[in-house]
């Protein structure tokens, strides 16, 4: 094998990045011919995508077992046919507990393997040096594939309806990733490989450990999930991706209505909400290779900082509705704030690294989707009480410090060193 063979797994990852995480999203688009055709309150035609997100975050701690147990291809194969399989019956949707069943349980499910979860769980294993730029170079695909796939489907579900836009969505996710993914292997060792293409060495991977190991008596430990959850360090990274992703999800859920409702046209809400996926695509790829440098705690701090800022944009858009206020919004959101996913999976892989990693994982994001579903929620129902967004968006902000303190007290730092403190730590 090619000694590149990690850069070609990323090459997979942000393919199926591309396509998996925007079919999930593809309800949006989806949502109002099907509220056309069947009359559904909207709430209950709504409740399909939030029951699938719950199922996910169910599955979370389950993919992370399958994952150390039979590895990518077998995991991320059938979060593709999962969703597959939900696409393609969609069509058939009659009631709206068969909503539920394919758009919400079989894509729901479907997108946990094959998207962040399951891609955080196997490729990191392929670099130590260049962890952050290749987790971030995968994730791009997400923003990518938003500005390339979402505009086709939506012209599709206008020009053929939207079964005929299931169906044809189903067909290329199961026809371009399915032979793409059978490439994928859990770790370089299973092709006799190092990480970052190194030549499989013992003086090389020695001299790695030295440099890069800070607390070689923590690293020294079989970290399984029962001794995990009993350090502070497991409970740290909690908080941090719990309000982390509630903050994120507050905001994208809300942000296009609530531009609407102080004065911009839903074109311009629109191509905000658009924008904010295309300028993170250099965002998350910039910073994910900066976190190499500089540490992962530094990156997910201006990941917080990101949505602060984003946040306070849009309370001050209340009062001063200009395109000044609205770039520096879509700006901070997604040139930094979406940099959060360049280290999602860096941060826990650098404290417990190990055989039982998938578990401990898988149970992190249980939290992380857990704040995903919380935010939207939570600042929709303090909109109907206070009649407005000020409060809900204060508490993300707090949210978003407190994200940002719970991960520099995690301190992978002082587990493992990034390779940029890793050559001043080197002998």
């Amino acid at each position: 094998m090619p000694f590149f063979y990690g850069w070609v797994l990323v090459a997979v990852a942000f393919v199926t990045m591309a396509l998996g995480v925007n079919a999930r999203t593809a309800f949006s688009l989806l949502f109002p011919p099907i509220l056309d055709e069947f009359g559904w309150e909207r709430g209950l035609t709504a409740g399909a995508f939030s029951f699938g997100f719950l199922v996910s975050a169910a599955l979370s701690p389950l993919v992370g077992r399958w994952m150390d147990r039979h590895g990518p291809r077998v995991v991320i194969e059938v979060g593709v046919g999962l969703m597959a399989s939900g696409l393609m019956l969609a069509p058939l949707v009659r009631q709206p507990w068969h909503l539920y069943a394919t758009l919400g349980v079989l894509v729901g499910g479907g997108g946990n393997c094959l998207g962040y979860t399951g891609q955080s769980l196997y490729l990191p294993n392929w670099f130590v040096r260049r962890r952050g730029l290749a987790m971030s170079l995968a994730f791009s695909g997400v923003g990518v594939g938003s500005v390339v796939l979402l505009p086709w489907l939506q012209i599709l579900i206008a020009r053929a309806g939207w079964r005929a836009a299931c169906w044809a969505l189903g067909l290329l996710v199961l026809g371009v990733l399915v032979p793409l993914n059978l490439l994928l292997r859990h770790r370089p060792a299973d092709l006799g490989l190092e990480p970052d293409g190194d030549q499989p060495s013992r003086a090389a991977a020695g001299e790695r450990r030295a440099t890069n190991v800070v607390d070689a008596a923590w690293v020294a430990v079989d970290w399984t999930l029962a001794r995990a959850l009993r350090t502070a360090r497991f409970w740290w990274i909690v908080v941090g991706y719990f309000f982390g992703l509630f903050a994120w999800y507050a905001v994208q859920v809300h942000q296009t209505k609530y531009l609407v409702e102080i004065g911009f046209s839903p074109t311009h809400a629109a191509w905000a909400l658009g924008l904010v996926s295309l300028v993170a695509v250099p965002g998350q790829i910039g910073l994910g290779h900066l976190s190499d440098r500089i540490g992962r705690e530094w990156v997910w701090t201006v990941g917080s900082l990101g949505f602060v800022l984003c946040l306070l944009a849009l309370l001050a858009l209340r009062h001063t509705p200009t395109p000044a206020l609205l770039y520096l919004m879509v700006i901070s959101q997604g040139l930094l704030g979406y940099s959060l996913t360049s280290v999602i999976g860096a941060v826990p892989l650098e404290i417990f690294e190990g055989r039982h990693y998938g578990a401990i994982f898988g149970t992190l994001m249980l939290a992380a989707i857990a704040g995903g579903a919380a935010g939207p929620w939570v600042t929709g129902a303090l909109y109907d009480v206070t009649g407005g967004y000020t409060l809900a968006f204060w508490i993300a902000i707090v949210g978003s410090a407190l994200s940002a303190l719970a991960i520099w007290l995690a301190a992978p730092r002082k587990v493992r060193a990034v390779a940029g403190r890793a050559l001043r730590l080197a002998p």
